[in-house]
């Protein structure tokens, strides 16, 4: 028997190959699904089962390519109504794979078909729990994106999980080892640890929410407490997830369609598109397609992207050499397909062309210092509000990135602001974006909260132990 953890940090998301005896089951899979099909192969294993824990917010699954490439049988626990064939399985089924067998087990609350899938290995022992967002290390699956679907508050679905988790999972044995479908980073849950497994018994003694005496209004309280509005992209992938989408080698294909500068421009002017730059920040201060929105292939891109992008516009972008057909990939992983294509050579085309650029100051702690001892800055954090709260630089104000555009109507075209993230990612981010609206008095400044902080040039709020939002 074995079991692979497959880890997306992009996304923090980990999906799971289990194989016995030549058959191999996937669970929640990514929709890239190459990398399944490859790892079956090493092992000439045949892949039976595509297990999917819930229908997905965060990411859009590999289910139906997987399930059309290799023939295997989707599976969700009860109450799923997919718009596709799948098997619906019953509570406390039992799947046999190989030598093994995975035990169906309904726990609602994440999502109303949200179940975990527990692992009796060839002896008859309980041993590996893949919990979905169910049960994260460190936390539970947030209970408020499901509203709209169930009918049910966000209150109402915090209790049917503490049920869930009281009555299907806490009274498994210590010893199972735990497999969640999101490690730290995702938004699926608010204190998910850097932790990727665990077993249950170090859940039941350090995860908040699986406290024995906890009773079930402590446990809506906790679990709904400081909650913030999912990321705008949650509905387009719950519906993907569930009504279907198109085979992401046709996607890859359309958005990886080369075009030179005039072909590029004429498309963008054509369609609307959103002129997106994945190249390093550090890059793109230097010099920029006047208008383009930055974010970073190497940072969390795709979430980012979700976030900051309406899911439905189109897209053209500018890629480093030889990355385009990731940057189509980690878009489509959260169901952006209307990309049309990149630029052709990449931004040093444009500027060979003798095009307008664009680029944005940028200085260092030291620099900003100097200025700030003979005029009055006004200094903007764009980290997240618990970041902030956490640690700031006096005087600052803090403008999250995550909710650009509810602040917008507090910023003077005419004032000079300074912009910083805490290392240098979010800060250029939101100065690009407030670039293409028409907004020019940004100056970025360089390594973010920890250089200013390493630089001893600035005075610091009190350092308060950062929350959950």
């Amino acid at each position: 028997m074995k079991i692979e953890q497959l880890y997306t940090g992009c996304l923090a998301h980990g999906a799971y190959y289990i194989e016995s005896n030549g058959e191999a089951a996937i669970i929640d899979p990514l929709r890239d699904v190459a990398a399944y099909i490859s790892r079956a192969q090493q092992d000439h294993a045949v892949i039976k089962y595509v297990l999917e824990t819930h229908f997905h917010a965060d990411f859009v699954s590999g289910h139906l390519d997987l399930a059309a490439a290799t023939g295997a049988n989707i599976v969700y626990g009860p109450g799923a109504t997919p718009a596709f064939p799948a098997y619906i399985a019953t509570d406390g089924e039992i799947l046999t794979l190989g030598n093994i067998q995975i035990k169906v087990l309904h726990t609602p609350g994440h999502t109303m078909e949200s179940s975990c899938f527990l692992l009796i290995d060839a002896a008859g022992k309980e041993t590996a729990l893949f919990s979905g967002d169910t049960l994260f290390i460190g936390d539970v699956g947030r209970p408020d994106l499901a509203q709209q679907a169930s009918g049910k508050t966000r209150e109402e679905l915090a209790g049917i999980l503490f049920d869930s988790l009281r009555t299907k999972i806490m009274s498994l044995p210590p010893d199972v080892t735990v497999y969640p479908a999101h490690g730290a980073g995702s938004a699926c849950g608010k204190l998910i640890s850097g932790q990727r497994t665990d077993t249950l018994g170090g859940q039941l003694r350090t995860n908040y929410a699986l406290r024995a005496d906890m009773s079930r209004e402590e446990f809506i309280t906790a679990v709904t407490d400081g909650l913030t509005p999912p990321p705008a992209y949650f509905p387009l992938n719950v519906q993907m997830n569930k009504q279907g989408y198109e085979n992401v080698d046709d996607v890859i294909t359309r958005g990886t369609r080369a075009l030179l500068p005039d072909a590029f421009e004429a498309l963008a002017n054509e369609t609307g598109a959103v002129i997106l730059d994945t190249r390093g920040p550090e890059l793109f201060v230097d010099g920029f397609i006047p208008g383009a929105v930055n974010i970073g292939l190497d940072g969390n891109f795709a979430p980012w992207a979700g976030t900051l992008i309406p899911g439905q516009q189109p897209i053209l972008f500018i890629a480093d050499p030889g990355r385009e057909q990731e940057v189509v990939t980690r878009l489509a992983r959260i169901g952006f397909d209307n990309t049309l294509g990149y630029l052709k050579g990449g931004f040093e085309a444009w500027r060979a062309a003798g095009r307008t650029v664009d680029d944005i100051v940028a200085i260092t702690p030291a620099e900003l210092a100097e200025r700030q001892s003979w005029i009055p800055v006004q200094l903007i954090d764009v980290r997240r509000r618990n970041e902030f709260s956490g640690e700031h630089i006096a005087g600052a104000v803090n403008i999250p990135l995550d909710y650009i555009n509810d602040h917008i109507g507090q910023l003077d075209k005419q004032q000079l602001y300074y912009v910083h993230c805490a290392g240098g990612y979010r800060s250029v981010i939101f100065i690009s974006i407030m670039r293409m609206r028409g907004y020019h008095n940004f100056v970025d400044v360089k390594g973010g909260m920890k250089a200013l902080k390493e630089s001893g040039l600035f005075q610091l709020s009190d350092y308060f132990t950062p929350s959950s939002t």
